[in-house]
C-alpha cells in the first residue's frame, strides 16, 4: 500500500477544519485532496487524536501482517 503524503497531525487538522464549519470543497482545494479522500478519512479517523490515529494504523498493520501468512488448510487441524 502506498504511504500517505499527509501526517496524522495534518489529517487531524484537515478534519478539524470540517468540524469548524469550513465547506468541504474549500478544505479539499486547499489541501489538494479529493472530496472522496476527505470523506474516507472522516469515516476512518473522525474524532481521533493524531496519537490515536497512529495506534490504529499500528494495529491494522499488525493484523494485516498476521493475515498475510501462509494459512493453508493444515493450519486449522
Amino acid at each position: 500500500m502506498k504511504a500517505s503524503k499527509f501526517s496524522d497531525a495534518q489529517k487531524a487538522f484537515i478534519l478539524k477544519q470540517g468540524a469548524d464549519g469550513i465547506p468541504v470543497a474549500e478544505i479539499c482545494r486547499r489541501a489538494g485532496i479529493s472530496q472522496a479522500t476527505y470523506f474516507n478519512w472522516k469515516r476512518k479517523y473522525d474524532g481521533l487524536l493524531p496519537t490515536e490515529m497512529k495506534r490504529l494504523k499500528q494495529l491494522e498493520d499488525r493484523f494485516s501482517a498476521k493475515s498475510e501468512g501462509n494459512w493453508g488448510p493444515r493450519q486449522f487441524r
